[in-house]
């Protein structure tokens, strides 16, 4: 009798457990989103520990010249969360926030069951009618393109820095200019450079970009299709300092100190232009954009824009930095509202590379080309396919290369 009544008990605290739950509500109004996302691959050069599959490599972004060992990955990893929070005003002012998250934590070697949790961006933002202050963290201000790849390292190590996002606070003044608008953008961010083997950053960044903005060729859809952009041309550039540990026991010639001091620095253009314009600055039907990117930097190797951060040796307590230059261009068509493809071309090269093979690095140039499809059968689902093809160039001339296939599935809510 007492196991038929605890039965019962327990039934009907399940039963009753939706009727009893209280709805959790944040005081502010809060939007909540993201996307399940399963990859697939098979590639041909993976490298010795150079890969984070499903991704391409990182930073130095070097494809090795004789270890042809193919690999064959699949992850939904790169699933992701995201919570955008409308707070109260502030006189004339209105509050927000943004907090995103995904499961590709630094642990990437670790079993698909066990996955990290890792903030992407976490900002608040205080909005005036031309004017934003950000604080927290979003993306890199150097090099605002994207590579449109269904890779999600999106080009970095192979002409397109990949917008790493970093702490920060930046602010936003827009000019209007009849039906045109410029928009200036300044910030002091931490430097990337902070995670770069021994390198000990300890300084900030700051960073600047000027766009201009019109809608005089109409709009056409942007980065994997999401929203309507004009026609945008920025001007970014960065500037900041270094400082990398010598060893413990070593000191910098002519100073007591153990560390070395190096410059980091860097300037360019992107430009995005609607070719085929939306009919209703809405639809992604008969679209077609052109995109382009080209910068020269120094001593940025964290973020892909230069293939190592120092060349040379450390003399008077310096250490020049790498330098190099990288460029990207990309166009993206969509011939019905649910059919897209996307093209595009990146190179890395570096400047002084007499100087790298000094440091032990003797990577010449690197350069990407991808083509891709993708169809979305309704609001939520969609499908990519994709070939990727990769390409390293030695200072003795030898080459590395990597063919990438992938097929990817997302449900958006």
């Amino acid at each position: 009798m007492k196991k038929v009544t605890l039965g019962l008990i327990a039934a009907s605290m399940i039963v009753a457990a939706p009727a009893m739950a209280e709805p959790v509500n944040s005081k502010f109004n809060v939007t909540f989103g993201g996307f399940v996302k399963l990859d697939y691959l098979y590639q041909t050069n993976t490298g010795s520990g150079l890969y984070n599959a499903p991704l391409t490599p990182a930073g130095a972004a070097a494809i090795p010249k004789t270890n042809h060992v193919d690999q064959s990955y699949m992850t939904a990893k790169q699933s992701r969360l995201f919570f955008k929070i409308d707070g109260p005003t502030f006189g004339a002012a209105k509050t927000g926030g943004l907090v995103e998250l995904d499961f590709y934590g630094p642990a990437t070697g670790a079993s698909n069951e066990n996955p990290l949790m890792r903030m992407r961006h976490a900002y608040g933002t205080v909005d005036w009618k031309d004017t934003q202050l950000l604080f927290g963290q979003t993306s890199d201000m150097f090099g605002p393109m994207a590579l449109n790849t269904v890779d999600f390292r999106l080009g970095q190590g192979f002409g397109a820095p990949a917008n790493p996002r970093l702490p920060q606070a930046r602010l936003t003044q827009k000019v209007s200019l009849g039906a045109d608008t410029l928009k200036v953008i300044v910030a002091a961010q931490q430097p990337l450079q902070e995670v770069g083997g021994s390198i000990a950053s300890q300084y900030p960044n700051f960073a600047a970009q000027v766009s201009y903005e019109s809608k005089a060729l109409g709009t056409a859809p942007g980065f994997m299709g999401m929203g309507q952009k004009p026609l945008t041309v920025t001007f970014f550039g960065l500037v900041g300092t270094q400082r990398a540990g010598t060893g413990a026991s070593a000191t910098v010639p002519g100073t007591s100190s153990p560390f070395q001091n190096s410059d980091v620095y860097g300037y360019g253009l992107y430009t995005f232009v609607p070719v085929l314009k939306s009919g209703d600055g809405k639809s992604r039907a008969n679209t077609l954009n052109l995109e382009a990117q080209g910068f020269i930097s120094a001593g940025q190797s964290a973020n892909g824009a230069n293939f190592t951060a120092f060349a040379g040796t450390a003399e008077n307590g310096s250490t020049p930095s790498a330098k190099g230059f990288g460029a990207a261009i990309q166009t993206q068509y969509y011939a019905t509202e649910e059919l897209g493809f996307a093209a595009g071309y990146g190179r890395r090269q570096t400047m002084n590379y007499a100087l790298y093979a000094a440091n032990g690095a003797n990577q010449k140039f690197g350069e990407e080309i991808f083509f891709n499809a993708n169809y979305d059968l309704n609001a939520a689902v969609r499908f990519c396919g994709e070939f990727q093809t990769l390409n390293t160039r030695y200072t003795n001339n030898d080459n590395g290369r990597d063919n990438i296939y992938r097929v990817a599935a997302y449900y958006f809510f």
